[in-house]
């Protein structure tokens, strides 16, 4: 399986974009896996990062109730 931002060229994962962070996380709002995810190692570190700023702005909730 090739990486999703691979694929579409994306080197710098945006932290405003929500929508393709919630992509990214499960229902209880935790950042998916790589094994289920798809994304490699690199994106992966990026990816987490993105959505741990946007938890920290208040963008993205930590957990759900």
């Amino acid at each position: 399986m090739d990486c999703f931002f691979c694929q579409k060229g994306i080197e710098e994962i945006d932290y405003k974009d929500l929508e393709l962070l919630r992509k990214f996380t499960s229902g209880l709002a935790k950042i998916r896996a790589k094994k289920r995810t798809g994304v490699c190692a690199s994106h992966q570190r990026k990816l987490a990062q993105a959505i741990k700023r946007a938890r920290f702005l208040a963008l993205l909730p930590y957990t759900t109730k």
